[in-house]
């Protein structure tokens, strides 16, 4: 899912995205010379859900960063390609700006790509929203990532919103696991200001498809600790009857709620995989965040999603005459 990554579907996607970013730069330039900035933005640490609205898109590591890449190849992301997304109509940019791994050994992936990709972002008048993959294994080194992206500043400009993409396996005990997540949540919501949003798996995949992925997860101790909530539902890993997005996203949603003793819990659905979708699931997306009253949605991620894919997921199915 998030902590680990698929192959880019063909080289020739990677080439395009080039080539549209290239041809993306100037108007970048423009749009910063013309002022085109919202200095509604350049608040950092306000607790909004403005960065969790409409439409998004994600760019993770093995996206942006050339660490990543192998046999030296050209990341298939960088920072000209947000003008490009702020033109398909997406309004929020979700940002792996932090990883545990000997490829990225500081708490931050790497400032001056997050400060490019940031400042292009906020001419655009798109937000960012910065995440990371906690391993509950070091409570305190997980916070200091955290708070190494809450504290990240470029002209005055921050990230708009932070996510917690809570997934990892890597504390096999479930019971230190649980109680690691809740340390961590409580002790990064005392120390953030700003809009905490919780990246969580599907209730129906840890209540239905597999209870002993995640058994006895603390949604309630965990609620007061983010302000949105953004599930992982995935059908694209799912067979029927959970193949259909709309209900796999509905039912999901639903159940989260209930868990969460919050009817009206806000969220931001994610609905899969990019390049295992189709027209049809891309608009299945849309309308289960519109059935869901979701503040927003997404599919994941920007490097893999094709072309013909943001008129639906802008839009949804279309209108019956």
């Amino acid at each position: 899912m998030f902590a680990s990554r698929r192959a880019l579907s063909s080289l020739l996607l990677v080439a395009v995205l080039a080539l549209v970013g290239c041809s993306s730069q100037s108007s970048s330039s423009a749009s910063v010379a013309a002022g085109k900035s919202d200095a509604a933005l350049a608040n950092p640490g306000a607790r909004t859900l403005d960065a969790y609205k409409g439409l998004g898109t994600w760019v993770d590591v093995f996206d942006y960063l050339p660490n990543f890449q192998a046999n030296g190849a050209l990341p298939a992301v960088a920072p000209v390609n947000v003008d490009d997304m702020a033109l398909l109509g997406v309004k929020t940019l979700y940002l792996q700006a932090s990883r545990d791994d000997a490829k990225s050994p500081n708490d931050l992936t790497d400032e001056a790509l997050l400060t490019a990709f940031v400042r292009r972002a906020h001419a655009q008048g798109m937000r960012v929203v910065a995440w990371y993959a906690p391993r509950f294994v070091d409570v305190a080194a997980d916070l200091r990532r955290l708070q190494a992206i809450d504290a990240f500043r470029v002209d005055g400009h921050g990230f708009d919103g932070i996510g917690v993409d809570i997934e990892s396996l890597d504390n096999g005990d479930v019971i230190a696991r649980n109680d690691a997540l809740v340390e961590l949540s409580t002790k990064l919501r005392a120390s953030v200001k700003g809009t905490l949003g919780a990246i969580v798996l599907p209730t129906v995949q840890t209540e239905v498809v597999n209870p002993t992925y995640w058994p006895m997860f603390p949604w309630t101790t965990i609620a007061k600790s983010y302000d949105v909530w953004l599930p992982m539902a995935y059908a694209t890993f799912r067979k029927d009857p959970y193949r259909d997005h709309v209900r796999y996203i509905d039912e999901s949603v639903q159940r989260m709620r209930a868990n969460l003793k919050d009817k009206k819990a806000e969220v931001h659905v994610i609905g899969g995989l990019a390049d295992k979708m189709n027209a049809d699931d891309f608009a299945a997306v849309r309308q289960a965040a519109v059935d869901t009253k979701a503040l927003g949605w997404s599919a994941y991620d920007y490097a893999i999603t094709p072309s013909s894919a943001w008129v639906w997921l802008r839009n949804g199915p279309e209108k019956k005459k």
